[in-house]
């Protein structure tokens, strides 16, 4: 019923008609997109998206535009996945991590350290190898387009400097609701909470949670960094943001289209890189401002506390192969 009154409202907030590929002007055969995702718009990202948009509508000469909607304005993460397989949302920018419930290979980027640094993360996302991930999706529904860097994730609490998996023990740590991610916090001895990003400035203020796992954009832009003082490198993931689109929408494109949206999805993705890393600058200097401590804890002892995930990653049949490229793809050219 939920699902339903979501796609209701959706189709109230854009009252274009579902038609073919998106939603055309009327008599003037121009295509309008629907672009949801859940940030802010000072947030890093919806800069890089609304730079995709600009960069569509010129490489289309007009004839393809998109209009975002920010904020959550459409739903969840989850809710604007079933939406886009639907064709109700034409693109989202997802995380991969909420992706993993409907590609079980997404899982792979809520590895812990299955990067070894951001060089071998850009290596790889920049590569033919996640050209098969973004197809994995194609038969129910949607595709990846490609990807924008969602930085490192790190530990950051209330009160407790987590330094070792030791320090996690007795904690409730915020995670998305993600299998994998779930399975690291235990590995690590701490105890996993699955929930709703924006529900996490709340549950840290109230005492729901002990703290949470993420970069440090959470910290200014979300405001987490009024009640969570502690941050912590443990750099035990790099989730890559995902943008996805209903994948009988990309099959009605013409090919120029195709080829122009695509070369708008990478330009834009390597135009977020540079505005990430400021972003990160900022949102550093602002957070110390605003007393939080960054400490830099020995990554070994969470390395070896994860690694039956590895082996299990290794083995899984939808997983193996990629899991070994991506691993290969960091020994060098």
């Amino acid at each position: 019923m939920k699902k339903w009154i979501l796609l209701a409202a959706v189709l109230l907030l854009v009252p274009a008609v579902l038609s073919g590929c998106g939603s055309k002007a009327s008599g003037s055969g121009v295509i309008t997109m629907r672009l949801a995702h859940n940030q802010s718009e000072t947030h890093p990202v919806h800069k890089s998206l609304a730079e995709f948009a600009r960069l569509t509508e010129e490489k289309t000469g007009g004839e393809v535009k998109i209009q975002l909607y920010p904020n959550g304005q459409l739903g969840s993460e989850r809710e604007v996945i079933e939406l886009t397989q639907t064709g109700a949302v034409d693109v989202a920018k997802v995380s991969a991590s909420a992706l993993e419930s409907f590609s079980e290979v997404y899982s792979l980027f809520s590895l812990p350290y299955l990067f070894d640094d951001r060089d071998h993360y850009y290596k790889v996302m920049n590569s033919s190898i996640v050209d098969g991930i973004y197809e994995s999706t194609k038969d129910i529904g949607f595709r990846g387009v490609t990807f924008y860097d969602g930085g490192s994730r790190n530990f950051y609490t209330k009160k407790q400097v987590i330094m070792h998996p030791d320090d996690l023990k007795g904690m409730k740590i915020r995670v998305q609701p993600s299998a994998t991610a779930i399975k690291m916090i235990e590995l690590m001895g701490g105890s996993p909470t699955p929930m709703s990003f924006g529900e996490v400035y709340t549950a840290l203020q109230q005492g729901v949670i002990d703290g949470s796992e993420n970069n440090e954009t959470a910290l200014t832009d979300n405001n987490h960094g009024e009640v969570a003082k502690e941050y912590s490198y443990s750099e035990h993931a790099m989730v890559p943001d995902i943008l996805i689109m209903n994948q009988a929408i990309w099959e009605e494109l013409s090919e120029e289209h195709k080829k122009a949206i695509s070369a708008a999805a990478k330009e834009s993705s390597a135009f977020h890189k540079i505005v990430w890393e400021k972003s990160i600058a900022k949102a550093i200097k602002d957070s110390k401002e605003n007393g939080v401590t960054f400490s830099n804890p020995d990554k070994e002892p969470f390395q070896k506390a994860v690694e039956p995930l590895h082996k299990e990653f290794a083995k899984k049949q939808s997983t193996a192969e990629y899991y070994k490229r991506i691993r290969e793809a960091s020994e060098g050219e």
